[in-house]
């Protein structure tokens, strides 16, 4: 059954019922914002250091709205890296976004351009995570994404502007070492996805790699990890399906 088939457009739902998936969306991705609140912090101050001025660094996280991508092109900045090399890093870390458009794409064709231009920009890590269980309990609704979504853009970029603010009194926030929240956050992210044997191997196998390529200081090593892992997880999935059909 195509998960999308109950779908209704937002206009089928009462102004109460919108409401309340709006205000339900907001509520549930809250824990996801706090995770990020260090993460945050960090974009902006690091905006600032990297010699952007204050509007220039607060525009970066409202027209940008990429955590990782931020702190990676502000890191690029300050050690002087040449704008291709930075366009090429940012394309590849921020590449999982086509697999995300890919898997709701037959939720945003059935929408009107009006709601799948706000659902686009505002389709990140943690948005994408609230809604896959939301298409397997075909509870999924464009006012749920637009609550939950507007709301973590909000809260980015006001823990954006406290960096910012934060960069004049407290220099340096760098060394308080507020980027663990990136790898707390995807942990979030990540672990409560883990539901099969393929899934876990996929996980394990990126992990194991990213680790080794990182220490041989292997350009793009995150990237080719994820690409690895989703390749020996599918294989996984494939092995063990067989491995089913052949003892039936």
């Amino acid at each position: 059954m195509n998960n999308f088939e109950h779908l209704q457009p937002p206009s089928a739902l009462s102004l109460r019922g919108q409401r309340a998936q709006f205000f339900k969306g907001a509520i549930d991705i809250i824990p996801l914002c706090l995770a990020v609140l260090p993460w945050g912090i960090l974009a902006g101050s690091m905006a600032i250091q990297s010699g952007l001025d204050v509007w220039q660094s607060l525009g970066m996280s409202a027209i940008i709205f990429a955590g990782a991508a931020q702190l990676v092109t502000l890191s690029m900045l300050i050690s002087g890296a040449n704008v291709f090399s930075i366009i090429i890093t940012i394309f590849f870390l921020t590449s999982q976004h086509f697999i995300y458009g890919l898997t709701l794409r037959e939720f945003v064709t059935q929408l009107k351009l009006k709601y799948r231009l706000p659902i686009g920009f505002l389709l990140t890590d943690e948005l994408f995570a609230l809604s896959v269980p939301k298409v397997r309990e075909q509870a999924l609704t464009v006012s749920y994404l637009i609550g939950a979504g507007l709301t973590f853009y909000l809260f980015w970029v006001i823990v954006s502007a406290l960096g910012i603010w934060l960069a004049a009194s407290v220099p340096d926030l760098a060394k308080y070492h507020l980027d663990f929240s990136i790898i707390a956050t995807f942990i979030t992210i990540v672990v409560p996805m883990i539901k099969s044997l393929s899934t876990l191997a996929g996980v394990l196998c990126s992990l194991l790699l990213s680790a080794v390529l990182s220490l041989a200081q292997v350009e793009g090593a995150i990237v080719i990890a994820g690409i690895v892992g989703m390749m020996f997880a599918v294989a996984v999935a494939h092995l063990t399906r067989k491995s089913g059909e052949t003892t039936t």
